[in-house]
Parts: structure tokens; C-alpha cells; sequence
């Protein structure tokens, strides 16, 4: 059903970025407002430096409440170790393989140390249905 085909055709290339010292409040606005389960955080040449998921903002919300104190800065609840990446050249289905296996909805795509787009579940899903018609 799946052609294996390169990450390249299929990857969000304007992917929605996040830079680390936004603030929590304005990551779950970007979350919401373009209905995202997590975001990629670079620095100002566009390097991966970590994703802040939808569970990483409720995280950081809960944690403010309970301590009384103020929801405070991307950084300080992003993920930033252990990150998957791809490459634009990868084979799409390993890629969706290794997500399945991994359980993570998303993955960021670097070529050359940067972040040039990201990897979803939907844009697998869109492979699976352009090659299904």
C-alpha cells in the first residue's frame, strides 16, 4: 500500500517554531491556535534545541499552580535530551516505523544541524491515502 518514498515529499516544511525563552502561555497559544500536539524550539540559527509537547505545557501549568508561582519560560519544561530527528533523505516507512515503535507523534527533520521541517502521524497518514487512490 506504502511506497517507500523520501521524507523530503512528505515533511511540514514551515513547521511552527519556538525559540526557548518564549513564555509557557505563548507556546500553548501556538499549540492551540494551529492544533499541534508539540512544537520544535530553536535558537536563533534555526538548530534544534528541543520540542515542547501539549503533556510539557500541561506540565509547567499544573507545577505553577500548585507552587504559586508563575508558568515561566519554555526552556525551563521543554524536552531537550534524547531527541529523534530524521533526515530529509530517510525513507518515510522506516521513519513511521520507528514513530510507532517510539510512540512519538512527531519528529523534527535536520539537515545540516538545522531544523528544516518536521515529520507527523497526519503526514504519514496523507503518504498512506496519496498512495492508496
Amino acid at each position: 500500500m506504502l511506497k517507500s518514498v523520501d521524507l523530503r515529499d512528505y515533511m511540514l516544511a514551515d513547521a511552527v517554531t519556538l525559540k526557548e525563552d518564549d513564555n509557557v502561555l505563548d507556546a500553548i497559544a501556538v499549540i492551540i491556535d494551529n492544533k499541534l500536539s508539540g512544537v520544535c524550539v530553536v535558537d536563533d540559527d534555526h538548530k534544534l534545541v528541543g520540542i515542547i509537547s501539549e503533556m510539557d505545557c500541561l506540565r509547567a501549568v499544573l507545577s505553577a499552580t500548585y507552587n504559586e508561582s508563575g508558568i515561566g519560560k519554555v526552556k525551563d519544561c521543554m524536552t531537550r535530551d534524547n531527541i529523534a530527528v530524521a533526515r530529509p533523505d530517510e525513507d518515510i516507512v522506516d521513519i513511521a516505523q520507528d514513530m510507532l515503535r517510539t510512540a512519538h507523534r512527531r519528529r523534527p527533520v535536520v539537515e545540516n544541524g538545522k531544523l528544516i521541517g518536521q515529520i507527523t502521524c497526519r503526514q504519514l497518514l496523507s503518504a498512506v491515502r496519496k498512495f492508496n487512490v
